[in-house]
């Protein structure tokens, strides 16, 4: 099972956009668990992540991100995060991961 995690500021948006990814892996049949969290938790929680994913809100700690996680990391496209689109944010994830 893959790990992918989710990180912004704290805003109720992410979890609407981690919701719909989490409907986008079960039409996939993509075997994954996908959680949200405060960047703050990025260090405790990408220990252990296939891949973190950044809100826009916050794509300007990307750099300080990679240096205390093992994983690959990318941020979200404004867009994809703007139309909570599930599937195209479930795609980065997999493309990280090297699924797709």
């Amino acid at each position: 099972m893959k790990k992918i995690i989710l990180l912004c500021a704290g805003g109720m948006s992410t979890s609407v956009l981690v919701n719909n990814m989490k409907k986008e892996a079960t039409a996939q049949q993509f075997n994954c668990e996908i959680d949200a969290y405060a960047v703050d938790a990025a260090k405790k929680v990408g220990a252990e992540a296939d891949c973190i994913l950044i809100g826009p809100q916050i794509a300007y700690k990307l750099e300080e991100v990679k240096k205390v996680v093992p994983c690959p990391v990318a941020d979200i496209d404004m867009a994809i995060y703007g139309m909570m689109d599930g599937k195209k944010a479930l795609e980065m994830a997999q493309k990280l991961i090297g699924v797709l």
